[in-house]
């Protein structure tokens, strides 16, 4: 359908390589290359990613060294960025100067779910996308969602211009109530939506496994964690992307030696991640992915993703280096006990999570 995407594979341009707490241009350099001399030309932002270094970063080791047609590029319409109608347009034109490009080829409705499909439709962010697309600023319209299936079903019949649907699809999210991840996929294959997966590692937590499940894997000797979540997430017909928010050159080669040549999951690998599943949800942990959209709000500096990983530590592994994650996660931020309740993170978390009652759990853990 897309012919301009080249591969199944993608890179999300959201946890890139950083030095001195600032994205590292020559690191990325090097990823993109590769990624691109190999075969691949899918890549994945939003204003937002990185406070804003994301796009940047972009067009300093992407788009100013590449021509147009080597490389497709997504970018998203986020509720937190626009209020009204006459919001929309010049922030669309900010993320195209940011970029460093005439047109997106996708432009999704970003993290679309109950508490702020109204704002979209109310300030016509649907009508506008459409309008783009007619001056050829934008070549295809999609969404990225977190809600339920029956709220996915709703917005698919409302907007038909819709031709992608970005979801949170991975094995241990793929029969949970709470996500619905192949429900959801279910719904976009009734309404003949190909999907773009998000959060294939679960933010990192299906390649940093408890001990009994990472043995599992082991034992099948044929890959990294990471490229069993992948592969699991490639093997569905209608996923035609599956995005990897990579951090250094060495997750980059990983994931591209097993999606250049992508061989779907065998059935003596789909049972095995089915038995990982087991052990994960026996150990009750915050299943935050990383994304890091609470973080910029929040009016005391909580590290709140890095906090929740500290915590999710010391109930996995029960060792004394979940304190010293801790200790590192407030250096210089608020403290767990500092949160003043305000709710702001728990309006944009796309997991719905408690954030306000899980931080007094963690601050009892480690204060």
């Amino acid at each position: 359908m897309f012919n301009e995407v080249k591969k199944n594979f993608g890179f999300g341009v959201m946890r890139l390589p950083l030095f001195d707490g600032k994205v590292d241009y020559e690191a990325f350099k090097k990823m993109v290359d590769y990624f691109i001399d190999n075969g691949f030309n899918y890549f994945d932002t939003a204003h937002g990613y990185l406070d804003g270094e994301s796009e940047r970063a972009l067009k300093e080791c992407l788009t100013s060294r590449y021509p147009r047609d080597k490389y497709v590029l997504t970018n998203k319409l986020s509720p937190n960025y626009f209020s009204k109608r006459e919001d929309i347009l010049p922030i669309f034109n900010k993320q195209l100067e940011c970029c460093g490009v005439d047109y997106f080829d996708f432009y999704l409705m970003h993290a679309q779910q109950k508490n702020n499909y109204d704002q979209y439709n109310s300030c016509g962010a649907y009508e506008i996308a459409k309008e783009l697309t007619k001056e050829g600023k934008i070549k295809h319209i999609g969404i990225s969602f977190h809600d339920t299936a029956e709220f996915l079903d709703k917005i698919l019949k409302e907007h038909p211009e819709i031709e992608v649907v970005q979801l949170q699809f991975n094995y241990l999210d793929y029969d949970d109530e709470n996500v619905q991840s192949r429900l959801c996929y279910e719904v976009a294959c009734k309404h003949n939506k190909p999907v773009i997966v998000m959060e294939p590692v679960r933010g990192g937590r299906l390649v940093n496994l408890p001990p009994k499940a990472d043995e599992l894997l082991r034992k099948l000797n044929n890959g990294s964690n990471a490229s069993f979540a992948i592969r699991f997430a490639a093997s569905f017909k209608n996923v035609f992307m599956v995005l990897s928010g990579m951090s250094d050159f060495d997750q980059l080669k990983d994931n591209i030696s097993y999606m250049k040549e992508f061989v779907p999951l065998n059935d003596k690998e789909k049972d095995t991640l089915k038995e990982v599943v087991k052990i994960i949800k026996s150990i009750d942990t915050i299943p935050c992915t990383n994304c890091r959209y609470c973080v910029e709000g929040c009016p005391k500096h909580i590290q709140i993703p890095n906090l929740f990983s500290s915590y999710n530590l010391k109930l996995q592994y029960a060792t004394n280096s979940a304190l010293d994650s801790y200790k590192w996660a407030i250096k210089d931020h608020g403290l767990a006990s500092e949160c003043i309740k305000c709710g702001k993170c728990e309006k944009i978390c796309p997991q719905h999570l408690k954030i306000r009652d899980l931080l007094v759990d963690v601050s009892k853990a480690f204060e």
